[in-house]
C-alpha cells in the first residue's frame, strides 16, 4: 500500500504549483508517495505543464472552478495512501518533511492528524499552523489584537498560542490546512472535508471533528514547510474576505450555537459581519495585490 497520498488543488497558478511539485520530488523519499493535482479549470497551461514535467502525478481536470474544498475532496477520494496530506499549491516542502510526518504518525497511533512548522517566505513563523479552536472569548481577544499587546499572556494569546515556543511540539486543537496530514482510518471515521465551507475554516472543522471522534491532533515542529501565501499585509479579493468571515459563521453555527442562547448567537453573528465590513474597508485601501496561493473563491 502507498505510504502517503498528497492532494493539491490548483487554479491558474502554474508557477507556484511547479515549485511545490519540484520540492516534493527533489528530495529523495524513503516512503512511497502518490501525488494528485486537482485543477479547477485553469487556463494558464497548468495541467499541460504537470503532464509533461511530472508524468507520474495524477491529474484530475475540472471543467469549471469547483472551489477549494470540493476540489480537495476529489483528490482525497481518489487517494490510495495510508496517510493523506492536504497540501496547498503555494508551499515548498522541506527536506525530510514528508518522511518525518509519516514516521511520526507511524510512531503515534493515537494521533489522527498532524502538521509541520510553517514558515513565511521571509523565514518568520506562521502562527496559524497550530491553533486552539476559536471560542467566543479567544476570537474576541484575537480581533481586538490583545495577543499583540500581551504576547506572553496565555489568556489573550490562546487562539494562536503565541505564548508557546514555536519549536515546542505537542497536542493542539488544529493545525493548518496548508499542510495537514490525516490517517486513512480517520477519514473513514469522521468523513472528508465539509463542503459547506468552500474555502477557509475547513481545516478547523476537520480537526474539530477528528478530536470529537477521540483522536489527537499534533503539531510537529521538527519538520517544516514554507507557505508563500497567507500574509495579512497583502490585498485580497472581496469575495475571499467574505468567504473567510462566512466560514466563521458556519463553524460557530455548526459547533457552538446550540451551547448558547439565541441572543448570544445573534451578538456573535453581528460581531462577525461587523468585523467583515471593517476588513473590507481596510482591504480596499491597500494597494498591494496578493501573491502566492490562489485558492478558488468561486462556488
Amino acid at each position: 500500500m502507498i505510504d502517503l497520498s498528497i492532494s493539491i488543488v490548483n487554479y491558474n497558478n502554474k508557477e507556484c504549483l511547479a515549485a511545490c511539485l519540484e520540492s516534493i520530488y527533489s528530495h529523495g523519499q524513503d516512503i512511497s508517495v502518490e501525488v494528485i493535482v486537482v485543477d479547477n479549470g485553469s487556463c494558464d497551461g497548468s495541467t499541460e505543464f504537470v503532464n509533461q514535467a511530472f508524468p507520474s502525478v495524477g491529474v484530475i481536470e475540472n471543467s469549471e472552478n469547483r472551489g477549494f474544498v470540493k476540489a480537495n475532496n476529489q483528490g482525497i477520494r481518489a487517494s490510495q495512501g495510508r496517510y493523506v496530506l492536504s497540501l496547498n499549491n503555494d508551499t515548498i516542502i522541506g527536506n525530510g518533511t514528508l518522511g518525518g510526518l509519516v514516521r511520526f504518525m507511524n510512531e503515534h497511533p493515537d494521533v489522527g492528524a498532524c502538521g509541520p512548522k510553517v514558515l513565511n517566505q521571509d523565514g518568520s513563523f506562521q502562527y496559524q499552523c497550530r491553533r486552539s479552536f476559536p471560542t467566543i472569548s479567544s476570537s474576541l481577544f484575537y480581533f481586538l489584537k490583545l495577543h499583540r499587546l500581551f504576547p506572553s499572556s496565555e489568556l489573550f494569546g490562546r487562539y494562536l498560542m503565541i505564548h508557546r515556543d514555536c519549536d515546542e511540539g505537542g497536542e493542539v486543537d488544529s493545525v493548518s490546512g496548508c499542510c495537514l496530514m490525516a490517517r486513512r482510518e480517520v477519514i473513514e471515521n469522521v468523513g472528508i472535508l465539509d463542503e459547506s465551507f468552500i474555502m477557509y475554516g475547513d481545516d478547523l472543522d476537520w480537526c474539530y471533528r477528528i478530536k470529537q471522534a477521540g483522536w489527537k491532533v499534533w503539531y510537529v515542529p521538527d519538520v517544516q514547510i514554507v507557505h508563500l501565501g497567507g500574509q495579512s499585509s497583502r490585498r485580497l479579493s472581496r469575495k475571499c474576505i467574505v468567504l473567510f468571515y462566512r466560514a466563521m459563521v458556519i463553524f460557530y453555527r455548526k459547533h457552538y450555537a446550540l451551547k448558547h442562547t439565541f441572543i448570544v448567537s445573534w451578538i456573535v453573528y453581528a460581531g462577525i459581519w461587523l468585523r467583515a465590513a471593517t476588513a473590507l474597508c481596510i482591504n480596499a485601501l491597500r494597494k498591494e495585490k496578493v501573491v502566492g496561493s490562489k485558492k478558488p473563491c468561486a462556488k
